[in-house]
Protein backbone atom coordinates (compact mmCIF):
# COMPACT_ATOMS: atom_id res chain seq x y z
CA UNK A 1 0.00 0.00 0.00
CA UNK A 2 1.19 2.85 -1.20
CA UNK A 3 0.19 6.43 0.79
CA UNK A 4 -0.17 9.77 -0.81
CA UNK A 5 -0.47 13.31 -0.45
CA UNK A 6 -2.49 15.24 -3.17
CA UNK A 7 -1.39 19.14 -4.15
CA UNK A 8 -3.39 20.53 -6.03
CA UNK A 9 -6.43 18.42 -6.07
CA UNK A 10 -9.11 20.42 -6.96
CA UNK A 11 -7.75 20.87 -10.27
CA UNK A 12 -7.71 18.78 -13.67
CA UNK A 13 -4.48 16.83 -12.62
CA UNK A 14 -5.80 16.28 -8.79
CA UNK A 15 -9.03 15.13 -9.64
CA UNK A 16 -7.45 13.11 -12.43
CA UNK A 17 -5.23 11.65 -9.71
CA UNK A 18 -8.04 10.88 -7.25
CA UNK A 19 -9.87 9.22 -9.91
CA UNK A 20 -6.96 6.66 -10.50
CA UNK A 21 -6.35 6.43 -6.61
CA UNK A 22 -10.13 5.23 -6.38
CA UNK A 23 -9.72 2.63 -9.57
CA UNK A 24 -6.12 1.10 -7.07
CA UNK A 25 -8.06 1.73 -3.73
CA UNK A 26 -6.26 -1.61 -2.79
CA UNK A 27 -2.42 -0.44 -4.05
CA UNK A 28 -2.84 3.63 -2.89
CA UNK A 29 -4.16 5.06 0.35
CA UNK A 30 -4.75 8.80 -0.25
CA UNK A 31 -3.99 10.08 3.53
CA UNK A 32 -3.69 14.39 2.56
CA UNK A 33 -5.40 16.36 0.43
CA UNK A 34 -4.01 20.20 -0.88
CA UNK A 35 -6.22 22.91 -2.63
CA UNK A 36 -6.42 26.31 -3.43
CA UNK A 37 -9.34 27.95 -2.21
CA UNK A 38 -12.11 25.32 -3.80
CA UNK A 39 -12.77 23.72 0.38
CA UNK A 40 -16.18 22.63 -0.54
CA UNK A 41 -14.73 20.17 -3.12
CA UNK A 42 -11.94 19.11 -0.68
CA UNK A 43 -14.51 19.06 1.22
CA UNK A 44 -16.02 15.69 -0.45
CA UNK A 45 -12.68 14.77 -1.82
CA UNK A 46 -11.80 14.30 1.60
CA UNK A 47 -14.62 12.39 2.92
CA UNK A 48 -14.68 10.12 -0.37
CA UNK A 49 -11.27 8.86 0.64
CA UNK A 50 -11.61 9.05 4.18
CA UNK A 51 -8.86 11.89 4.46
CA UNK A 52 -8.37 13.76 8.12
CA UNK A 53 -5.50 16.09 6.71
CA UNK A 54 -6.19 18.66 4.20
CA UNK A 55 -4.56 22.31 3.48
CA UNK A 56 -5.72 25.30 1.62
CA UNK A 57 -3.55 28.17 0.42
CA UNK A 58 -5.97 30.63 1.23
CA UNK A 59 -6.45 31.20 4.79
CA UNK A 60 -10.50 32.13 5.02
CA UNK A 61 -11.23 29.04 3.07
CA UNK A 62 -9.09 27.23 5.41
CA UNK A 63 -10.96 28.41 8.11
CA UNK A 64 -14.61 27.75 6.73
CA UNK A 65 -13.09 24.21 6.30
CA UNK A 66 -12.06 23.85 10.12
CA UNK A 67 -15.63 25.40 11.21
CA UNK A 68 -17.29 22.41 9.32
CA UNK A 69 -15.07 19.65 10.07
CA UNK A 70 -13.24 20.87 13.59
CA UNK A 71 -12.38 17.61 14.46
CA UNK A 72 -10.28 17.54 10.96
CA UNK A 73 -6.37 18.86 10.67
CA UNK A 74 -6.86 21.86 8.42
CA UNK A 75 -3.63 23.41 7.75
CA UNK A 76 -3.42 26.93 5.73
CA UNK A 77 -1.15 29.00 3.52
CA UNK A 78 1.98 27.96 1.95
CA UNK A 79 2.82 26.87 5.19
CA UNK A 80 -0.11 24.30 4.98
CA UNK A 81 1.12 22.65 1.90
CA UNK A 82 4.21 22.24 3.37
CA UNK A 83 2.62 20.50 6.53
CA UNK A 84 0.28 17.85 4.33
CA UNK A 85 3.68 16.98 2.24
CA UNK A 86 5.66 15.88 4.77
CA UNK A 87 3.65 14.15 7.28
CA UNK A 88 5.00 11.41 8.83
CA UNK A 89 2.51 8.76 7.07
CA UNK A 90 3.19 9.95 3.59
CA UNK A 91 5.09 8.12 1.17
CA UNK A 92 4.82 10.19 -2.18
CA UNK A 93 3.67 13.56 -2.79
CA UNK A 94 1.56 14.21 -6.15
CA UNK A 95 3.06 17.75 -7.18
CA UNK A 96 0.02 19.09 -9.21
CA UNK A 97 -0.29 22.55 -7.57
CA UNK A 98 0.10 25.87 -9.79
CA UNK A 99 3.17 28.52 -8.31
CA UNK A 100 6.07 28.76 -6.72
CA UNK A 101 4.19 27.40 -3.41
CA UNK A 102 4.38 23.90 -5.61
CA UNK A 103 8.15 24.41 -4.96
CA UNK A 104 8.48 25.02 -1.49
CA UNK A 105 6.21 22.02 -0.88
CA UNK A 106 8.48 19.62 -3.23
CA UNK A 107 11.85 21.08 -1.32
CA UNK A 108 10.34 20.10 2.02
CA UNK A 109 9.35 16.96 1.03
CA UNK A 110 12.25 15.80 -0.75
CA UNK A 111 14.10 17.01 2.63
CA UNK A 112 11.78 14.91 4.56
CA UNK A 113 12.36 11.76 2.48
CA UNK A 114 9.13 11.82 0.59
CA UNK A 115 9.18 9.85 -3.45
CA UNK A 116 7.73 12.96 -5.76
CA UNK A 117 5.49 12.67 -8.81
CA UNK A 118 5.43 15.74 -10.34
CA UNK A 119 3.16 17.97 -12.37
CA UNK A 120 3.83 21.48 -11.82
CA UNK A 121 6.32 22.41 -14.31
CA UNK A 122 7.01 25.76 -12.17
CA UNK A 123 9.25 23.35 -9.73
CA UNK A 124 11.94 22.51 -12.20
CA UNK A 125 11.46 25.71 -14.77
CA UNK A 126 12.22 27.94 -11.36
CA UNK A 127 14.32 26.16 -9.67
CA UNK A 128 15.60 22.81 -11.82
CA UNK A 129 19.10 22.31 -10.85
CA UNK A 130 18.96 23.10 -7.29
CA UNK A 131 15.73 20.64 -6.88
CA UNK A 132 17.23 17.68 -9.11
CA UNK A 133 20.51 17.86 -6.51
CA UNK A 134 18.61 17.41 -3.73
CA UNK A 135 16.75 14.48 -5.25
CA UNK A 136 19.86 12.91 -6.40
CA UNK A 137 21.85 13.46 -2.48
CA UNK A 138 19.07 11.85 -0.95
CA UNK A 139 18.40 9.04 -3.48
CA UNK A 140 15.04 9.79 -4.25
CA UNK A 141 12.94 9.78 -7.80
CA UNK A 142 11.05 12.49 -9.08
CA UNK A 143 8.96 10.56 -11.88
CA UNK A 144 6.65 13.29 -13.23
CA UNK A 145 3.02 12.99 -14.82
CA UNK A 146 3.30 15.17 -17.44
CA UNK A 147 2.48 13.30 -20.60
CA UNK A 148 5.67 14.28 -22.83
CA UNK A 149 8.00 13.47 -19.41
CA UNK A 150 6.54 10.92 -18.63
CA UNK A 151 6.97 9.67 -21.68
CA UNK A 152 10.15 10.33 -21.90
CA UNK A 153 10.70 8.49 -18.77
CA UNK A 154 9.25 5.79 -20.06
CA UNK A 155 11.29 5.21 -23.30
CA UNK A 156 14.42 5.71 -21.05
CA UNK A 157 13.98 2.85 -18.55
CA UNK A 158 16.64 0.61 -19.07
CA UNK A 159 18.58 3.02 -21.82
CA UNK A 160 22.20 4.31 -20.74
CA UNK A 161 22.09 8.34 -20.77
CA UNK A 162 24.65 8.69 -22.75
CA UNK A 163 23.40 6.50 -25.84
CA UNK A 164 20.62 9.50 -25.67
CA UNK A 165 20.87 11.74 -29.13
CA UNK A 166 18.01 14.48 -28.57
CA UNK A 167 14.20 14.66 -27.18
CA UNK A 168 11.51 15.11 -29.02
CA UNK A 169 8.85 16.54 -27.56
CA UNK A 170 5.00 16.64 -29.48
CA UNK A 171 2.50 19.47 -29.00
CA UNK A 172 -0.93 19.28 -30.32
CA UNK A 173 -0.35 23.24 -31.83
CA UNK A 174 -3.27 24.16 -29.60
CA UNK A 175 -6.82 25.48 -30.52
CA UNK A 176 -4.87 28.71 -32.53
CA UNK A 177 -2.63 26.31 -34.76
CA UNK A 178 -5.13 26.65 -37.87
CA UNK A 179 -6.00 30.15 -37.17
CA UNK A 180 -4.01 32.76 -39.69
CA UNK A 181 -1.71 35.05 -38.05
CA UNK A 182 -2.72 38.37 -38.86
CA UNK A 183 -5.96 37.17 -36.92
CA UNK A 184 -4.35 36.06 -34.18
CA UNK A 185 -4.20 39.82 -31.87
CA UNK A 186 -7.74 39.32 -31.92
CA UNK A 187 -8.19 36.33 -31.01
CA UNK A 188 -10.70 36.04 -28.07
CA UNK A 189 -10.16 33.81 -24.28
CA UNK A 190 -13.01 31.68 -25.67
CA UNK A 191 -11.60 30.69 -29.10
CA UNK A 192 -8.48 30.19 -27.28
CA UNK A 193 -9.73 27.83 -24.59
CA UNK A 194 -11.29 25.47 -27.65
CA UNK A 195 -8.37 22.68 -27.27
CA UNK A 196 -9.25 19.89 -29.67
CA UNK A 197 -7.58 17.22 -28.26
CA UNK A 198 -7.24 17.37 -24.54
CA UNK A 199 -9.33 18.57 -21.96
CA UNK A 200 -7.44 20.82 -19.52
CA UNK A 201 -7.60 24.07 -17.26
CA UNK A 202 -7.70 27.55 -18.38
CA UNK A 203 -4.34 28.12 -18.03
CA UNK A 204 -2.92 25.10 -19.43
CA UNK A 205 -5.29 25.65 -21.95
CA UNK A 206 -3.89 28.88 -23.22
CA UNK A 207 -0.19 28.14 -22.63
CA UNK A 208 -1.14 25.26 -25.33
CA UNK A 209 -2.16 27.70 -27.58
CA UNK A 210 1.00 29.83 -27.11
CA UNK A 211 3.32 26.67 -26.61
CA UNK A 212 4.62 28.69 -24.01
CA UNK A 213 3.87 25.03 -22.32
CA UNK A 214 6.62 23.44 -24.50
CA UNK A 215 8.75 26.24 -23.43
CA UNK A 216 8.35 25.25 -19.95
CA UNK A 217 8.55 21.84 -20.75
CA UNK A 218 12.40 22.31 -22.78
CA UNK A 219 13.62 23.33 -19.45
CA UNK A 220 11.94 20.89 -17.84
CA UNK A 221 12.92 18.23 -20.05
CA UNK A 222 16.82 19.75 -19.38
CA UNK A 223 16.90 19.06 -15.56
CA UNK A 224 14.98 15.76 -15.44
CA UNK A 225 16.88 14.06 -18.15
CA UNK A 226 20.51 15.80 -18.34
CA UNK A 227 20.29 16.55 -22.07
CA UNK A 228 21.14 19.80 -23.37
CA UNK A 229 18.77 22.60 -24.06
CA UNK A 230 19.37 22.81 -27.97
CA UNK A 231 18.67 18.82 -27.91
CA UNK A 232 15.43 18.87 -26.53
CA UNK A 233 13.71 19.74 -29.75
CA UNK A 234 9.25 20.46 -30.32
CA UNK A 235 7.02 18.92 -32.97
CA UNK A 236 3.91 19.42 -33.91
CA UNK A 237 1.52 16.61 -34.16
CA UNK A 238 -2.18 17.38 -33.88
CA UNK A 239 -3.19 13.71 -33.04
CA UNK A 240 -2.14 13.85 -29.38
CA UNK A 241 -1.62 10.13 -29.81
CA UNK A 242 2.61 10.24 -29.87
CA UNK A 243 3.37 12.00 -26.38
CA UNK A 244 7.06 12.51 -27.03
CA UNK A 245 10.09 10.39 -28.99
CA UNK A 246 13.49 10.06 -28.05
CA UNK A 247 16.45 9.82 -30.71
CA UNK A 248 19.18 7.64 -29.86
CA UNK A 249 22.90 7.95 -30.48
CA UNK A 250 22.48 5.04 -32.99
CA UNK A 251 19.54 6.42 -34.83
CA UNK A 252 17.24 3.88 -33.39
CA UNK A 253 14.25 6.61 -32.37
CA UNK A 254 12.05 5.42 -29.27
CA UNK A 255 8.29 6.58 -28.59
CA UNK A 256 5.57 6.30 -25.81
CA UNK A 257 1.83 6.59 -27.69
CA UNK A 258 -1.24 6.72 -25.94
CA UNK A 259 -4.43 8.13 -25.67
CA UNK A 260 -4.35 11.70 -24.45
CA UNK A 261 -5.63 11.20 -20.90
CA UNK A 262 -3.49 12.32 -18.58
CA UNK A 263 -4.78 9.33 -16.06
CA UNK A 264 -2.27 6.71 -17.56
CA UNK A 265 0.77 8.70 -16.95
CA UNK A 266 -0.28 9.76 -13.77
CA UNK A 267 -1.01 6.08 -13.19
CA UNK A 268 2.21 5.09 -13.75
CA UNK A 269 3.83 7.91 -11.76
CA UNK A 270 2.09 6.45 -8.70
CA UNK A 271 2.97 2.64 -9.47
CA UNK A 272 6.37 3.09 -11.02
CA UNK A 273 7.81 0.86 -12.10
CA UNK A 274 5.31 -1.85 -11.61
CA UNK A 275 2.05 -1.05 -14.40
CA UNK A 276 -1.19 -2.57 -13.98
CA UNK A 277 -4.73 -3.01 -15.69
CA UNK A 278 -7.69 -0.60 -14.00
CA UNK A 279 -9.68 -0.69 -17.27
CA UNK A 280 -8.32 2.80 -18.36
CA UNK A 281 -9.21 3.52 -22.48
CA UNK A 282 -6.77 1.68 -24.86
CA UNK A 283 -5.56 3.25 -28.04
CA UNK A 284 -6.71 1.39 -31.52
CA UNK A 285 -4.01 2.59 -34.20
CA UNK A 286 -6.32 1.63 -36.74
CA UNK A 287 -9.15 3.46 -35.71
CA UNK A 288 -6.84 6.61 -35.26
CA UNK A 289 -5.47 6.22 -38.84
CA UNK A 290 -2.90 8.24 -39.60
CA UNK A 291 -0.16 10.16 -37.85
CA UNK A 292 1.40 13.56 -38.54
CA UNK A 293 4.08 15.85 -37.55
CA UNK A 294 5.53 19.25 -38.44
CA UNK A 295 7.67 22.06 -37.54
CA UNK A 296 6.54 24.27 -35.61
CA UNK A 297 6.17 28.26 -37.05
CA UNK A 298 8.25 30.29 -35.05
CA UNK A 299 6.29 33.78 -35.66
CA UNK A 300 3.31 32.00 -34.75
CA UNK A 301 4.81 30.20 -31.78
CA UNK A 302 7.51 33.21 -30.14
CA UNK A 303 7.26 31.77 -26.88
CA UNK A 304 9.17 28.66 -27.54
CA UNK A 305 12.44 30.96 -28.43
CA UNK A 306 11.61 33.25 -25.31
CA UNK A 307 12.28 29.93 -23.44
CA UNK A 308 15.48 29.15 -24.66
CA UNK A 309 16.80 32.72 -24.33
CA UNK A 310 15.02 32.10 -20.32
CA UNK A 311 17.12 28.72 -20.14
CA UNK A 312 20.28 30.19 -21.40
CA UNK A 313 20.06 33.38 -19.04
CA UNK A 314 19.33 31.04 -16.30
CA UNK A 315 19.53 31.64 -12.48
CA UNK A 316 16.27 33.00 -11.85
CA UNK A 317 15.41 34.17 -15.29
CA UNK A 318 13.12 30.82 -15.70
CA UNK A 319 11.32 31.49 -13.07
CA UNK A 320 10.47 35.20 -14.17
CA UNK A 321 9.29 34.06 -17.01
CA UNK A 322 7.30 31.55 -15.67
CA UNK A 323 5.47 34.39 -13.01
CA UNK A 324 4.87 36.84 -16.13
CA UNK A 325 3.39 34.22 -17.99
CA UNK A 326 0.96 33.37 -15.42
CA UNK A 327 -0.31 36.99 -14.88
CA UNK A 328 0.34 37.74 -18.93
CA UNK A 329 -2.55 34.31 -19.12
CA UNK A 330 -4.51 35.61 -16.45
CA UNK A 331 -4.76 38.56 -17.85
CA UNK A 332 -5.52 37.68 -21.12
CA UNK A 333 -8.24 35.41 -19.91
CA UNK A 334 -9.83 38.51 -18.59
CA UNK A 335 -9.92 40.39 -21.55
CA UNK A 336 -7.30 43.31 -20.50
CA UNK A 337 -4.77 41.68 -22.94
CA UNK A 338 -5.08 40.36 -26.38
CA UNK A 339 -3.75 37.01 -27.40
CA UNK A 340 -0.44 37.79 -28.80
CA UNK A 341 0.41 40.61 -25.89
CA UNK A 342 0.91 37.27 -23.56
CA UNK A 343 4.36 36.98 -24.87
CA UNK A 344 5.23 40.21 -25.67
CA UNK A 345 4.08 40.80 -21.79
CA UNK A 346 6.56 38.11 -20.79
CA UNK A 347 9.86 39.02 -23.29
CA UNK A 348 9.12 42.88 -21.76
CA UNK A 349 9.24 41.56 -18.24
CA UNK A 350 12.54 39.55 -18.91
CA UNK A 351 14.36 42.03 -20.80
CA UNK A 352 14.09 44.25 -17.08
CA UNK A 353 15.68 41.47 -14.85
CA UNK A 354 19.41 40.71 -14.33
CA UNK A 355 19.32 36.59 -13.20
CA UNK A 356 20.62 35.92 -9.74
CA UNK A 357 21.69 32.52 -9.13
CA UNK A 358 18.54 30.41 -8.48
CA UNK A 359 18.28 29.53 -4.68
CA UNK A 360 14.75 29.23 -3.19
CA UNK A 361 14.65 32.47 -1.33
CA UNK A 362 15.60 34.71 -4.95
CA UNK A 363 13.05 32.75 -6.73
CA UNK A 364 10.57 33.19 -4.52
CA UNK A 365 11.85 37.29 -4.81
CA UNK A 366 11.97 37.13 -8.72
CA UNK A 367 8.79 35.17 -9.10
CA UNK A 368 6.78 38.14 -6.78
CA UNK A 369 8.63 41.30 -8.89
CA UNK A 370 7.82 39.36 -12.01
CA UNK A 371 3.86 39.31 -11.04
CA UNK A 372 3.80 43.02 -10.43
CA UNK A 373 5.88 43.85 -13.22
CA UNK A 374 4.06 41.65 -15.55
CA UNK A 375 0.43 43.19 -14.02
CA UNK A 376 1.18 46.66 -14.79
CA UNK A 377 2.66 45.66 -18.46
CA UNK A 378 0.56 48.15 -21.01
CA UNK A 379 1.64 47.41 -24.51
CA UNK A 380 3.47 49.86 -26.66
Amino acid sequence: MKRIAVLGSTGSIGTQCLDVADRLRDRIQVVALAAHRDHEKLHQQAQRFGVKHVALVDPASADALREREPGWHVYAGDDGLQAVATLPEVDMVVVGVAGVCGLSATVSALRAGKNIALASKEVLVAAGESVMALAQERGLPIVPIDSEHSAVFQCLQGERPEHVHRILLTASGGALRDVPLEQLPSVTPERALQHPTWRMGAKITIDSATLMNKGLEIIEAHWLFGVPAERVQVVLHPQSIVHALVEMRDGSVLAQLGLPDMRLPIQYALLYPERVDTALPRLDLVKVGSLTFAEPDPRRYPALQVAREALSAGGTMPAVMNAGNEVAVARFLKGEIGFTDIVQCVREVMDRHTPLPATLEAVQEADSWAREQARAWRRP
